[in-house]
Formats: C-alpha cells, sequence, structure tokens
C-alpha cells in the first residue's frame, strides 16, 4: 500500500483535530460555539483522498449497509470501500474523465451510489446528483446547464436519454455489455461492472485546492425554475462537519438517514457526516414505505441514530412504537420543521427527543438542537459550531440587535458573508442576477424568516414568499399547517392567502385527507372546528379546499401554484369550488 504523503498527512490530522474537538464537546454547546472553527486544509485538498482513504485504508469497520426490502443485507468495509472506488475512478480516467469535468450520477440507494462519488471525487473531477424521477426534459437543461461530460444510471433508466443529446460518455449499471446499445447516432452504454475488471493502485492525489469545484446540486425549485447549486472541495466536506456535530454522531455509530439520492439532504448525512464521524452509513432500502418493517430493521441492526423528513416521522407515530427505540441515541428531523405534536409522541413512547435542525442545499446545517442542549417546543435550535448565522431585517438588509429580555426578534435567517462561510455554496451557476440578490449587502439570503429570543433559540416563521398580511396581521403558513395536521382525516396540508373584499386575504387551506377518508362538508366543518379551537382569531383558516397538492420532483409542496390558483380565481370571478368549504357556511364557526 502506498503511504500518503507528507502534506496528506498534515491536512489529515488538522480535519481529524476539528472533527475530535466536535465529538468531544458534543454536549457542550456553549463551549463548542465558542471554541471550533472549521480547519484550514491549506492549498491542496481532496476529501476522497485527504479524509476518506486516510481512514478507510486498512480498516474492516463496516463503511456501508444496505439491507433490502426482502431483509437481505450488503455490508461493505472501509477498506473494500476505497478499493472499489480506486477501481472506479480509474477506469473513468480511461473512459476519458478527467480532472473538472461533470459527471451526472442517476443512481438510487446501491452501492455503486457510493463507490462512483468517491471515485469522481478522487479524479478530481465534479459529481451532479440526480434523481431517479426526472425525466427526459429535465435531463437536457441538466446536461447543458451542468456541462455534463459523462453520465452514470442503471441499466433501466438508459432510455431517458435517447432524447438527450450531446458527446458525453453513457455508463449503465447493471447492463449486458451488449445491451443497451444507444439509440440512434448515439454512442453505446459502457457497462459499469467492468471497472471490477481493473487493477487499480490506491488512487493518486488529483492536485484538487479546496476553492476547485466538487458538486452541482439542481433545487427543488418550489417557487421557479430549479437553480443550480455550486460546492467546492472545501464547502460540503468541510462544511458538514457541522452537519456532524448537529446529529451527534461518533465513531463507531450506525446511522440512518431516509432521504432520496439526488438531493442535498442525501449528501448530507448518507455520505459527509457520518463518514466524517467514521461511522457505518446504514441504508433501508424498500420501494414502498413500510414503517413497521422500517422499527424492525434499525432495532435488528442496532442502528444508533436516525434523520428522517417529518412525512416519515408522522407515519411512524401512526405505527405501533410500543417496541420501543432499540440501540437508537439520536433521533433528527430535517426537510421541513417538525410539528410539536410529533415531537410529544416520540417522547412519550421512546423517551427520545427529536432535534429539529435548518439548512439549505446552498449550505451544510447551520441551526440545530444539538445533543444535551435544552429543547424549547417549536425552535429550530441555535446557530451551530462556525457558521456565522444573523437575523436580518429583509426590508432594510441591517442586522436586527438582540432581542430584550423575554422578548423576541424577527426577520431573515443569513449569513454573514464578512465571515466567510466555509459551509456556503460559490454561487448560483449561469444566473448573475439570481446570485446577486441572494448575497446583496454583505449577506447570504436564505429567504426564511424567522424569531429569535434572548438566549438565541432560533423558531421558524416561513419562506418570505410564503408569509403573508390578513386583516393586517402577520400569517405564517408553517404555523397554521402544523395545527391542521393534527386533525385526524389531514394527511397535508398548504396554507395560501385567499383575496377577501373586506380582510385584503383570508387563511386559505389546501389538504390531502389521510386515506379512509373522503371529501365532504362533515369533513370540512371538523377540521375548521378543529383548527378554531387551536389558533388565535386573527390566524383562523376561514376557507378550506380539498385539493391534490402540486409538489416538485423532490416531494415539496409548490404553495406558488396555490396562491397562483387563488389569485387566478379572485380575477376572473370564478364560482366557489366545488371542493370549498368556508367558515360563513358554519355559522356556529364563524367570528
Amino acid at each position: 500500500m502506498t503511504a500518503p504523503d507528507t502534506a496528506t498527512q498534515t491536512v489529515t490530522a488538522r480535519y481529524r483535530a476539528a472533527r475530535d474537538q466536535l465529538v468531544e464537546l458534543r454536549e457542550d454547546y456553549e463551549r463548542a460555539r465558542s471554541e471550533f472553527a472549521f480547519p484550514d486544509v491549506g492549498e491542496r485538498w481532496n476529501w476522497a483522498i485527504d479524509w476518506f482513504d486516510a481512514i478507510a485504508r486498512g480498516n474492516d469497520k463496516p463503511a456501508l449497509t444496505i439491507v433490502e426490502q426482502d431483509e437481505s443485507v450488503r455490508t461493505v468495509s472501509f477498506d473494500e470501500m476505497a478499493r472499489r472506488s480506486d477501481q472506479v475512478a480509474a477506469w473513468l480516467k480511461g473512459l476519458g474523465i478527467s480532472s473538472g469535468d461533470s459527471v451526472i450520477l442517476m443512481l438510487g440507494n446501491q452501492l455503486e451510489l457510493w463507490e462512483s462519488m468517491l471515485g469522481v471525487m478522487k479524479l478530481g473531477a465534479v459529481i451532479m446528483p440526480t434523481t431517479v424521477a426526472v425525466g427526459p426534459g429535465d435531463l437536457v437543461d441538466r446536461m447543458e446547464r451542468g456541462a455534463a461530460r459523462a453520465v452514470i444510471t442503471n441499466a433501466t433508466e438508459c432510455h431517458k436519454f435517447d432524447d438527450v443529446p450531446g458527446d458525453y460518455v453513457r455508463i449503465a449499471v447493471g447492463a449486458d455489455p451488449a445491451n443497451p446499445t444507444g439509440a440512434a447516432g448515439q454512442a453505446a452504454w459502457e457497462p459499469y461492472s467492468a471497472a471490477y475488471d481493473v487493477v487499480a493502485e490506491p488512487a493518486e492525489h488529483p492536485g484538487t485546492g479546496p476553492d476547485d469545484r466538487l458538486l452541482l446540486y439542481f433545487t427543488s425549485g418550489t417557487t421557479s425554475k430549479p437553480k443550480l447549486v455550486e460546492h467546492t472541495q472545501r464547502s460540503y466536506p468541510v462544511g458538514h462537519l457541522s452537519t456532524m456535530y448537529w446529529i451527534g454522531l461518533r465513531p463507531g455509530d450506525v446511522h440512518l438517514n431516509i432521504s432520496s439520492p439526488g438531493w442535498a439532504k442525501h449528501a448530507w448525512s448518507s455520505f459527509f457526516a457520518p463518514w466524517i464521524a467514521e461511522a457505518t452509513i446504514f441504508i433501508y432500502n424498500y420501494s414502498r414505505f413500510d414503517p413497521a418493517a422500517l422499527l424492525r430493521a434499525l432495532r435488528t441492526h442496532e442502528v444508533t441514530s436516525l434523520c428522517a423528513p417529518p412525512t416519515v416521522w408522522r407515519m411512524l407515530i401512526n405505527a405501533d412504537l410500543s417496541g420501543g427505540p432499540g440501540s437508537l441515541r439520536e433521533v433528527i428531523g430535517a426537510g421541513e420543521p417538525l410539528n410539536p405534536e410529533v415531537i410529544a409522541q416520540v417522547e412519550r413512547a421512546w423517551g427520545l427527543t427529536i432535534r429539529d435542525g435548518f439548512g439549505q442545499t446552498e449550505m451544510t446545517a447551520a441551526i440545530g438542537n444539538t445533543p444535551g442542549s435544552r429543547i424549547k417546543p417549536g425552535s429550530m435550535g441555535r446557530p451551530l459550531p462556525g457558521v456565522p448565522v444573523a437575523i436580518v431585517d429583509p426590508l432594510t438588509n441591517d442586522l436586527l440587535p438582540a432581542p430584550e429580555a423575554g422578548g423576541t426578534v424577527e426577520g431573515e435567517i443569513c449569513l454573514d458573508l464578512s465571515q466567510r462561510p466555509i459551509p456556503l455554496m460559490t454561487g448560483y451557476q449561469g444566473d448573475p442576477e439570481r446570485n446577486a440578490a441572494a448575497m446583496e449587502g454583505g449577506w447570504y439570503h436564505t429567504g426564511d424568516v424567522a424569531s429569535v429570543d434572548e438566549d438565541g433559540y432560533v423558531t421558524y416563521v416561513g419562506r418570505t414568499d410564503d408569509v403573508f398580511k390578513a386583516s393586517d396581521y402577520k400569517i405564517s403558513p408553517f404555523e397554521l399547517e402544523s395545527v391542521l395536521i393534527e386533525h385526524v382525516a389531514v394527511a397535508e396540508a398548504a396554507v395560501v392567502p385567499a383575496p377577501d373584499p373586506v380582510r385584503l386575504a383570508v387563511p386559505k387551506a389546501y389538504i390531502a385527507l389521510v386515506a379512509g377518508y373522503e371529501p365532504g362538508e362533515e369533513v370540512a366543518r371538523s377540521i375548521l372546528a378543529h383548527a378554531r379551537e387551536r389558533l388565535a382569531p386573527w390566524q383562523r383558516v376561514r376557507r378550506i379546499e380539498f385539493y391534490e397538492l402540486p409538489k416538485t420532483i423532490s416531494g415539496k409542496i409548490r404553495r406558488v401554484e396555490l396562491r397562483g390558483r387563488e389569485e387566478e380565481l379572485d380575477a376572473t370571478g370564478a364560482a366557489q369550488p366545488e371542493l370549498e368549504w368556508r367558515d360563513e357556511q358554519f355559522p356556529d364557526l364563524r367570528g
């Protein structure tokens, strides 16, 4: 085995020291916040070589465990993962992929995804994670905007590229060497399995610097066309030390993150954070979500930490939690703010508190409820170590003063650019206007509004685009939606302003019902009554409509479409929709 050179040893030691400091201070937030700084990785840095290979060579501990729906298990050690990714890197190099080239990885939760992420990184090439849910039209856009030089996908997905033009290397996982052959005028698809025939030495350092490109992510596009986010060899690989700290990972842990490949959250805690901690990445690879099977898997395989979106947590609390949490020590909510009732039910059943947090594709975890910290109901926690979070007046662009004792201040969550936020993207590629707006006035603007109290705890209010006024009161859709989904019949809810001649606007909820419930007057009345009992008069939901909620490809609700629908209904003087009910239809609920 080739020994790492002196430069690699030095930068690895600095990175390890920063990691170890956060592990040591995992339950001492105050010290971590005041003492931690992201490590200086020098002028030459490649996470796959300088960190992963450094911890992986000769290490027989499990790096990745994948449990399939039939409960079959595949485990790969750190050393085996290093060697397999060496083969992939050498093979890709032989196909003409070199440093700086963009490679689309359109794979599911399968071994080849982790191998190829490391392999592409070892070449100094650029990873473009892409969900398998995209269609040909999306792929044309991604290939063009990302200047993709190659694509790696499953043979079952190859047909999506038949009408995607370009001179790029096509690589199929699971394909026979002669099939697929490629559409007319296209090169044939290379079989990924050929990588395993390569006899490869440990990959040499590609000479990448910390500011060289590493990742290109397309956002989910909840309000507009997806943005193309660029991350560097430093921003995610170093910045995700903050994510590791928020989750509370330690060496030897077994971490299960429920997230689809192709989106940033998958890189957050199904790639970087666990392997930074030298923990095992655990995957339960299901085609259809089964709460009971998931609970059985995490208990059987002694999973120590679980990170899941609110949708999954809501399904889990409707399952049987009486079997206990198994080996779980940390439970995390991510993706969207969690409803307080969900947190309470898990706490009653398991004695564990789901810890919420905040971040974006554009950065790593920035705010979080950290292990051992006091949890304030409804709060996402406090700024994480090393991340220069600021609450800024969205109108004046001024930093808001700290709240007085017992009070709060409300503004936009920003990052202070004067402190050079390590975890932040370089910008939106090919979109200078949007990039300038995001970085205006010395701040990176998240577009998310929150309140902060005297102790520094941050509570989510909503997207700047989603917050609206009704009867001159500011309405946070999230607060109202949190109440609505506590109703037994409500699966999902999205609150938007409905134009009103008297109040300017009134809160209207678009509702998706739980299976077994049908739209109708009785259910509508029950939901409106439920909301009336739990919300202040000025927050009252005045209208509800049973409706199939429009979503992005990543599953986030597109409230912008619903707002547009309301504006169109008002502008055209359309009649009340058939499946809409208003509070004036129920005299006992008015007021």
